[in-house]
């Protein structure tokens, strides 16, 4: 589970008993004789073997370059800004909001090209991913061996259908993640040398260097990632997620709770007790799946934390974009946040 991710909704059974049927037909036609069937197809054949080693230290091997790839929504939109485009056919996450438009998530993926085939939490359609024809899956990890936005109740059935590949996505710092999805799309065939890739570095770096010395400049501003649910106020621990960590690294002075969840993501307050801790920043997940600010405004306790009356309160994504086009809006905007923001206390 990622940084301060608000309670995962019941994951729902997604077979019916005429599901099962049906996804029995759909194995049996990708078992037959006509046209690329997953890895090693006729249609996706190179004649190059195919090989990468993932981040759960498991060498995932093609007879040829898959060219069919399915992936977590935040996944495809990072190969994407390598360089990647036909190869991406499908994926799977939160991906169009009810007005049908992309979500953020999506970064410059046209989600009108592929196939999604779940929207939500626990949305995995198995018979929309294996006419698909995959050969390959490819995801966050946060947790070992914990497939992001696989669901756990069918992960065998999506398994058995092409190969995985899983990149660690927590406990590792920002370039981490972005260097190893880098490397599969240059092994997928992504050209990492061409200008939109290495200017997008560069933004990068620089972001980086503005980052750090706008925390330096700071002096000490405390800043708090957190996320809202209903019932609950959660401040993420910056020892766990990639970019926070990363922030940190930077110089950025974040609120470290002392009550952590089991996996050591973050501390679930009541609203009673949302000013547990103060920040003069405060860092706002501004996924869909967590209140925003015109939703939290109902709420006493957050109208009433200093940093968000003093207007201090800036968007951050919580599952970030892992690539150097999407990563470098993060610390370009954080350090706008930071250099505009003053003391509290």
């Amino acid at each position: 589970m990622p940084t301060a991710r608000p309670p995962r909704p019941t994951r729902r059974t997604l077979l019916t008993a005429a599901g099962v049927a049906g996804l029995g037909a759909a194995l049996a036609a990708c078992g037959s004789g006509g046209g690329s069937k997953g890895t090693g197809g006729q249609d996706a054949a190179d004649g190059k073997a195919w090989s990468f080693t993932d981040d759960r230290k498991k060498a995932v091997t093609a007879k040829s370059t898959p060219k069919r790839v399915v992936a977590f929504t935040g996944t495809a939109a990072a190969l994407h800004d390598f360089g990647l485009d036909s190869q991406l056919v499908g994926v799977f996450g939160e991906t169009k909001g009810a007005d049908g438009k992309a979500d953020p998530a999506a970064g410059s993926l046209d989600v009108d090209r592929v196939t999604i085939v779940g929207n939500a939490w626990g949305e995995f359609g198995i018979e929309k991913y294996a006419a698909l024809r995959p050969d390959l899956l490819v995801t966050h990890m946060y947790d070992p061996d914990a497939l992001w936005y696989v669901p756990d109740e069918s992960k065998d059935k999506i398994l058995a259908l092409a190969p995985s590949v899983a990149i660690t996505t927590a406990r590792v710092p920002l370039p981490e993640p972005v260097k190893r999805y880098a490397e599969l799309a240059a092994s997928l065939g992504a050209d990492l040398n061409a200008k939109q890739v290495t200017d997008a570095k560069a933004r990068f770096e620089a972001a980086a260097e503005t980052l750090r010395r706008a925390a330096k400049a700071a002096g000490g501003l405390k800043v708090m990632a957190a996320s809202g649910s209903a019932d609950l106020f959660y401040v993420s621990n910056p020892a766990v997620g990639s970019d926070l960590m990363y922030f940190r690294e930077l110089g950025v002075e974040f609120v470290v709770p002392d009550t952590l969840d089991p996996a050591g993501y973050f501390e679930g307050l009541s609203w009673e007790n949302a000013a547990k801790y103060q920040a003069d920043l405060i860092l706002l997940d501004n996924r869909s799946t967590a209140l925003q600010p015109a939703d939290l405004a109902a709420k006493p306790s957050w109208s009433a934390l200093p940093a968000v009356k003093a207007g201090q309160v800036t968007p951050w994504d919580a599952v970030p974009r892992f690539s150097w086009l999407g990563a470098a809006p993060l610390m370009e905007n954080l350090a706008k946040a930071v250099q505009s923001a003053r003391k509290l206390g």
